[in-house]
């Protein structure tokens, strides 16, 4: 009876080995095929048979993303430009989220006002909201502002998209922060403000890590607004622009470089900084 239970466990985590190998094949070849190919030449990644190894890797795709090296002149004005454009975009819609965030988070943890409740939850409710609902009014909005294929209108749009989470993040990091430490200061002579600044932020770095990091993650991954705001390479991102390059005549080599920075970007960032992700987000589960 034990040697049966032990062959089935065993069979079953054969199984599951097996199964899981499947899943990883499954996923991460096309990343390694990706990878293979922006080290390769372009004669080399279209040659026959089918080389499942670079035999002389080069880093010339890469180099001339960032406008070095002999091919880069393929790159000009189109890949190099789009990877300005995301670093750009993204970094200034989670600057400006995640100063709206905090100062709105704050208000709602800590003031007292009419309607406060309703307000908050107005604002969380919008989470809900199907992306593809607010695609049109935005555009619509963008386009009567003259703000259409403009980082500003682009960097607008995001945060009224990441604005709601991030916002949630930072209401409970502020909740289970002790109102001891605000009460310690302002017994010291320290103005709400100057408690807000020397205190609070300094104690809630955890959760502000943590909502400035998912904020920069959706802002790198984004798509469907950068397609319908941007008209022109100037405000395009990577994400788009790797969507319709086959029609721009970029070697396909270069394609695969910019498609593993695209990739490499938000993987780098989960990996060294998950810690933060982890315990900015729970910190905010346990009152303090």
């Amino acid at each position: 009876m034990g040697r049966t239970t032990k062959r089935r466990r065993g069979a079953r985590g054969a199984a599951r080995a097996v199964g899981l190998a499947v899943v990883a094949v499954w996923s991460l070849f096309p990343v390694y095929w990706a990878l293979k190919t922006s080290l390769s030449t372009n004669a080399a990644s279209q040659q026959v048979p089918v080389q499942w190894f670079p035999t002389h890797p080069t880093v010339v795709s890469y180099e001339a993303l960032f406008g070095a090296g002999p091919q880069a002149a393929d790159a000009a004005g189109g890949i190099g430009r789009s990877l300005v454009n995301i670093v750009v975009e993204t970094t200034g819609a989670t600057v400006l989220t995640l100063v709206v965030a905090i100062l709105a988070a704050y208000a709602f943890a800590r003031l007292h006002f009419r309607l406060k409740t309703f307000v908050f939850y107005a604002v969380i409710a919008t989470l809900t909201l199907p992306v593809y609902a607010t695609l049109i009014p935005l555009y619509r909005i963008m386009s009567n502002l003259g703000l259409v294929n403009t980082y500003l209108g682009i960097i607008l749009v995001y945060t009224s998209g990441f604005l709601p989470l991030a916002m949630w993040i930072m209401y409970n990091m502020f909740l289970a922060l002790p109102k001891s430490l605000e009460e310690a200061a302002r017994i010291d002579g320290a103005s709400t403000l100057q408690a807000f600044a020397r205190v609070v932020l300094p104690t809630a770095r955890p959760g502000i890590a943590a909502t400035a990091i998912v904020t920069f993650l959706f802002g790198w991954g984004q798509f469907i607004f950068p397609l319908v705001l941007s008209s022109s390479n100037a405000t395009e991102p990577l994400t788009v622009l790797l969507a319709a390059i086959d029609s721009r005549n970029v070697p396909y080599t270069i394609i695969n470089a910019a498609a593993m920075v695209a990739i490499a970007v938000p993987a780098v960032i989960v990996v060294l900084l998950n810690r933060w992700i982890v315990t900015g987000i729970t910190a905010g589960s346990i009152k303090g």
